[in-house]
């Protein structure tokens, strides 16, 4: 039995209250409690560190159609100037590349340097579910999981305007999920990408779609009882109507009140917390949003906080990317579609300090971070790679922890930017454990995984082993250890071992009748039979590269 034992560290476990110092347990793979004399068969000084759970980033693009249309895009992403860039000098690291968009490989090292264990993809499309878990199965150290597309797909669509019995659609969202083999649901721009078909470019919460007649109101409640019902975890995972439009914090709302109380968790929100106010016709609602999540403790968050620089915006969000192909750097683009029930957009993007939208997204999210009052309902995610890679996290903690580089930040900014925000205002600066709540405590619990996100005996030994310092960007950027599963996996920024990462997903029940329906449907409408959208436990394991199959438990059902 490998057993392991962390020693005098400063132990930061929000999950089950714990901010001490103390020692820390592992055994095959799992937390445990050790005598004070008990031989093991590792011992490590972690005193002057932070020991936390490894991270867990809910909201990352690493797997599937639109990321790698990303990578294919975007060839400079992957070399310096007109040459490859170097090859790693770490043997356990095989070539891999890229910062907008790097590849599986990349994704998995940068992340385990990091000290996060855990990544989800939220916007796979079920007839693309091998790729996309292939593709995440091709990620080392990682486990991982995703959320499927649904809610802009022409069946659902059909069976909403008809009228159909929610039972039907609440089986066909959780045939969809089965199939798939995904953790959750996510709904883009709801009914938007299938209005943007019949040439609609513009769909708000209340407004119909052209050819279904079905507002975004309806597809999104529907969506969010049926999870409920189902006793999905992880709440219906929201991608809003008018994402990136000035004065689109009224859609926003319109959305938390189409919930009527159902969980909903309202992604990248800072793309939705615009107001039309000021002589640009653009302002900051951050203080709107927040006090509607305030007011509201079924809806939960994550920001998609922008960073300067140069990336790549992926989103299923056709309406919208075609809207902003023309703000392309570099001057190209790429929309694509599979079997016409969704579709996706890839536009390169680079985020100025001196553009005026551009600095006040970024006042924006900080706002936000900074105004809502419980970290259990915000997770921190720059919605990667959209707002900004996901290796700009360390950077984002040191301007949440710390007001005076902060507002060293803000003052390089445009006068009227700074003038027209309250961040200069904001004193707050979040704790450690809040860091810990929003990046491995909260999204474990959002998603539904008990063993995962925090230290407690149990647990799975997924650990990050920070030394202290007062420069936080530099503490974040390259724990001490990290450890998956109890094995090392990176130490001081290097890779140490590189084990194959788990798959995270949900198997609801259904009425096996709602199969007669989609296959008609298939039959007549897509080039997919449903039989072969269907990836059984064996296949999976195959896709995610031999890792663990990791099911999670949906709670009760309201209607059992």
């Amino acid at each position: 039995m490998s057993s392991l034992r962390l020693r005098g560290g400063r132990v930061i476990d929000p999950i089950n209250g714990v901010d001490a110092v103390r020692d820390l347990g592992v055994r095959d793979g799992r937390i445990v409690e050790l005598q004070a004399h008990e031989a093991v068969g590792e011992e490590i000084d972690a005193s002057g560190c932070v020991v936390m759970a490894g991270g867990i980033d809910m909201h990352t693009h690493i797997g599937g159609g639109k990321i790698n249309l990303a990578r294919m895009l975007l060839p400079e992403d992957h070399r310096l100037n007109r040459d490859p860039i170097a090859l790693p000098t770490n043997p356990l690291e095989l070539a891999s590349c890229g910062h907008c968009a790097p590849g599986t490989l990349a994704t998995g090292y940068r992340y385990a340097e990091m000290g996060y264990t855990a990544a989800f993809e939220p916007a796979m499309m079920a007839a693309n579910a091998r790729h996309a878990h292939m593709e995440m199965g091709d990620v080392p150290i990682l486990d991982h999981g995703a959320y499927v597309m649904l809610g802009s797909d022409e069946l659902m669509l059909e069976m909403l305007s008809r009228g159909e019995d929610f039972q039907h659609i609440r089986d066909y969202v959780a045939w969809t999920i089965h199939a798939a083999k995904a953790l959750g649901v996510k709904v883009v721009n709801p009914g938007g990408i299938s209005a943007f078909k019949f040439n609609q470019r513009k769909l708000d919460v209340d407004e119909n779609h052209v050819h279904w007649q079905v507002t975004p109101r309806k597809i999104v409640h529907t969506l969010a009882k049926a999870l409920h019902e189902l006793g999905v975890p992880h709440p219906l995972h929201i991608h809003g109507s008018n994402l990136g439009v000035a004065g689109n914090i009224e859609s926003t709302l319109a959305t938390i009140d189409a919930l009527e109380g159902l969980p909903g968790h309202l992604t990248h929100i800072q793309f939705h917390a615009y107001g039309s106010e000021g002589p640009k016709k653009f302002s900051s609602a951050a203080q709107q949003l927040a006090d509607a999540v305030n007011a509201n403790a079924n809806v939960s968050i994550d920001v998609g906080q922008i960073m300067f620089g140069r990336t790549v915006t992926a989103s299923g969000d056709t309406m919208r990317q075609h809207a902003n192909a023309d703000l392309a750097d570099p001057r190209k683009w790429v929309g694509a579609d599979i079997e016409c029930d969704a579709g996706c957009g890839v536009v390169p993007f680079r985020y100025r300090e001196q553009s005026f939208v551009n600095a006040l997204q970024w006042v924006i999210g900080l706002e936000i971070f900074l105004l809502v009052k419980d970290p259990w309902r915000v997770v921190l995610t720059t919605d990667h790679p959209n707002g900004a890679p996901f290796t700009s996290y360390p950077h984002l903690i040191r301007l949440l922890m710390d007001k005076g580089f902060r507002d060293e930040q803000l003052a390089k900014l445009p006068p009227e930017v700074v003038a027209a925000s309250q961040l200069a205002s904001i004193t707050r600066e979040l704790s450690l454990n809040e860091i810990a709540i929003m990046t491995r405590a909260g999204p474990a619990r959002l998603l539904g995984l008990p063993d995962r996100g925090q230290l407690g005996t149990g647990a799975a030994a997924d650990i990050a082993v920070y030394r202290e310092h007062a420069n936080r960007e530099t503490m974040f950027t390259a724990p001490e250890h990290v450890f998956k599963d109890g094995v090392r996996v990176a130490r001081a920024g290097r890779i140490t071992a590189t084990p194959t990462g788990g798959t995270h997903f949900v198997e609801p029940a259904y009425d096996r009748g709602i199969e007669k329906r989609v296959a008609a449907y298939a039959d007549k409408h897509l080039a997919v039979s449903p039989r072969h959208m269907m990836i059984g436990r064996d296949e999976l394991c195959r896709c995610g590269n031999g890792g663990r199959l990791l099911p999670a438990a949906c709670f009760a059902s309201v209607t059992s």
